[in-house]
C-alpha cells in the first residue's frame, strides 16, 4: 500500500464523518443561538437551559438522521471492501 493510497482513504473517510455529521451539529448549533438570544433578551443566566434542549435536539435529531446515515456508511463500507485490490499491494 503506497501513500497515496492511504491519504486517499483518510481523506474519503474525513469527509464522510463531516459529511454525517454536518446535519446534527448544524441543528444543534442553530438550537444554541436561539437559547442565548434568549438568555441575553431575559437575562437568564441558568447553564441547564443551555445543555438540556441540546442533547434532546441531538437525540431527535441522530433519530431522524439515522437511516441516512447508515446509509451513507453501507455505501463507503461497500465502495472500500468491494475492490480490495489496491490495498493489500504485490507480493
Amino acid at each position: 500500500m503506497n501513500p497515496d493510497v492511504v491519504i486517499n482513504l483518510l481523506t474519503r473517510a474525513f469527509t464522510l464523518i463531516l459529511i454525517i455529521s454536518a446535519p446534527i451539529l448544524v441543528i444543534t448549533l442553530l438550537v444554541g443561538l436561539v437559547i442565548s438570544i434568549f438568555q441575553a433578551v431575559t437575562a437568564i443566566q441558568e447553564m441547564t437551559l443551555t445543555f438540556i434542549p441540546k442533547i434532546f435536539v441531538v437525540i431527535i435529531s441522530l433519530l431522524f438522521f439515522f437511516p441516512w446515515i447508515i446509509r451513507q456508511l453501507m455505501t463507503y463500507t461497500y465502495a472500500l471492501w468491494g475492490d480490495f485490490s489496491p490495498y493489500i499491494g504485490r507480493f
